[in-house]
């Protein structure tokens, strides 16, 4: 819920086109488990969800551009203007998480690599236009 008292500080809100096939498609591609969802009036676009994911939670909703559509998905801006980073604590998570969302659907940005500052490291974009990062030290000896 939105007042719990272990809210962390900075959240991400997503906005999507397809907020329905959205919340399906993290939770197949990333194992996310929504935890909350309220609809808007109209029965056919969420006005609010919360998907608990890779020991964090992000927040969801549709566009709604009677609003006022200052906040829009990505495809409708014209592309992602931020990465989601997602920390995690070994090379394999990344290389698990990454290839699980690619099955779904996500477009490859970078494959999975080791870089120069230690990380395993990757980039996708998912289907809604959202870019992720995926994120994990090499670790001693690597």
């Amino acid at each position: 819920m939105a007042y719990d008292p272990d809210i962390p500080p900075i959240q991400v809100h997503l906005c999507v086109k397809g907020g329905k096939a959205a919340v399906a498609w993290y939770e197949t591609a990333f194992e996310a488990v929504e935890t909350y969802e309220q609809m808007a009036e109209d029965g056919t676009r969420i006005l609010h969800a919360n998907l608990a994911l890779f020991g964090s939670e992000v927040m969801l909703h549709d566009e709604f551009p009677e609003f006022g559509g200052d906040v829009m998905g990505p495809d409708t801006r014209g592309g992602a203007s931020m990465t989601v980073s997602v920390n995690l604590s070994t090379p394999e998570k990344v290389d698990a998480a990454f290839a699980r969302a690619v099955e779904a659907g996500a477009d490859v940005v970078m494959a999975p690599a080791d870089v120069f500052w230690g990380a395993r490291y990757a980039k996708l974009r998912d289907p809604f236009g959202h870019v992720w990062a995926f994120n994990a030290p090499l670790g001693r000896g690597r």
